[in-house]
C-alpha cells in the first residue's frame, strides 16, 4: 500500500489587498467632522449671527454637492 502524499498549497494569486470604498464612505465623515468643528469654533453669542450660520452655509453646499453626483 502507497503512502498518500500532501498535495502542494496553491500560492495566492494576487497577494495585494484592494479596498474600494464608495465616495460617501469617505465623504459623510469628513462632513461630520467639519460640522462638528464649525458648532464648536462657531460665535458663542445667540444673538450674534445675523445672516445664515456657518453650518447652514455648509450643508447647503453639501446639499449642492449631492445633487449634482446624482444627476
Amino acid at each position: 500500500m502507497s503512502a498518500r502524499s500532501h498535495p502542494r498549497p496553491v500560492p495566492p494569486v494576487h497577494s495585494g489587498v484592494e479596498i474600494r470604498l464608495p465616495w460617501w464612505a469617505i465623504a459623510l465623515p469628513a462632513i461630520a467632522f467639519a460640522a462638528l468643528l464649525l458648532l464648536l469654533a462657531g460665535p458663542t453669542d445667540a444673538h450674534a449671527a445675523t445672516g445664515p450660520g456657518a453650518v447652514s452655509q455648509v450643508l447647503g453646499l453639501v446639499h449642492q454637492v449631492v445633487m449634482r453626483q446624482g444627476a
